[in-house]
């Protein structure tokens, strides 16, 4: 029998990721973010989502290559996108260029990244879906933000006294 997970897919900088929709609260329109000063650069800000604020992150300053650069810029126009995660019970918003659909994927079309790659992915990458059109590289995205960084990003959520 084969495992299916659905995953939500996104585009980033032309490439196509997908995360597990267990993970994902909602999906938004990009809306106003107010920077927070004396934060990590990958974090945008924070904005308001139904009376409560939520620490946002621009996924494309937090995938930075291996030579340290971040990815290709682009605007950020009517399809751009906040995911609305829930990381381990940390509210966390991250800043996708464009949602395209959910799908099952069937776990017989994962495979694991090549060696060469694992070393410089931070380990949030958990394999490489092969669709019959494109390539999606699936994210773990409790890996793509440390327990630290989890601390202190519910830390902007929570008002303060």
């Amino acid at each position: 029998m084969t495992v299916e997970k659905q995953y939500v897919i996104f585009e980033l900088s032309g490439e196509i990721y997908g995360l597990e929709i267990a993970s994902v609260e909602s999906i938004i329109k990009l809306q106003p973010i107010t920077m927070v000063p004396k934060t990590p650069d990958y974090v945008e800000g924070v904005t308001n989502l139904r009376g409560k604020v939520l620490p946002v992150i621009d996924l494309r300053k937090r995938f930075k290559t291996y030579e340290g650069e971040i990815l290709k810029p682009a605007d950020r126009g009517k399809d751009t996108r906040i995911i609305v995660l829930n990381i381990k019970g940390t509210m966390l918003g991250v800043i996708v260029d464009a949602v395209s659909e959910v799908l099952r994927v069937s776990e017989d079309l994962i495979e694991p990244l090549p060696d060469m790659t694992t070393a410089i992915n931070g380990g949030f990458i958990t394999g490489v879906a092969k669709l019959a059109e494109q390539l999606v590289i699936l994210l773990d995205m409790s890996k793509l933000v440390s327990p630290l960084e989890r601390e202190r990003l519910d830390q902007m959520g929570e008002p303060s006294d």
